[in-house]
């Protein structure tokens, strides 16, 4: 993750913060869209309206099926500091509707972490200071120190197994293909969850 000064990042995340809302005001966001067959962005066009449709169904799937042990459950409690994961997300974007239900049930298992969730597009400057190899990939979590303003770690786009399979095909490949992407969802249906889950929970043990 490329964190790049030109204003103060605490003063970005700061004024970015105050243009943040809760998961559920998003997920409220998102089945507005789909009502209306729209998308967020100025690019109201089908595909990417189709996608926040699609995008839809599976946060509400993950919401409802995602399985936390009670080993993790102890892990994610034991966490003592009062932080904020800050998601940068587009309704459209499927890692994000794959990843943002996994931090939302680890947010509800400790009332120290709170989650706020900001449109990229609507903050630029927050996602141009945290690319990923020069790309403003999302979803990208930042986790920021309540008490100092200071980021703490960052997490995304992608879990870490999702990441390698994504880092190897394009180096074999260049770009990735819409059947790698239709490969790529079949391996979230297939991990239900649980790459991301282990990655947020090494994160905490930071």
């Amino acid at each position: 993750m490329e964190i790049i000064n030109k204003k103060s990042v605490k003063e970005i995340i700061k004024t970015s913060l105050k243009n943040s809302f809760s998961y559920d005001d998003y997920k409220e966001l998102v089945k507005r869209l789909v009502q209306e067959e729209s998308t967020i962005g100025e690019q109201k066009i089908e595909v990417l309206a189709n996608y926040t449709k699609l995008n839809h169904r599976r946060m509400k799937r993950w919401d409802k099926t995602l399985k936390i042990g009670d080993k993790q459950v102890n892990e994610i409690g034991q966490y003592d500091k009062k932080v904020t994961w800050l998601v940068l997300t587009e309704s459209w974007c499927g890692d994000a509707a794959n990843i943002m239900p996994v931090i939302n049930q680890v947010t509800s298992l400790n009332n120290l972490i709170d989650f706020k969730v900001v449109l990229r597009d609507e903050n630029l400057e927050l996602m141009n200071s945290f690319l990923t190899n020069g790309n403003q990939s999302i979803p990208i979590m930042i986790a920021i120190d309540n008490e100092t303003g200071e980021v703490v770690s960052t997490y995304g786009p992608r879990p870490s197994d999702a990441t390698e399979l994504v880092n190897k095909y394009k180096q074999k490949h260049d770009k990735l293909t819409p059947e790698f992407k239709e490969d790529l969802q079949r391996w979230y249906n297939k991990d239900k969850g649980q790459n991301t889950l282990d990655d947020l929970i090494k994160l905490l043990g930071h």
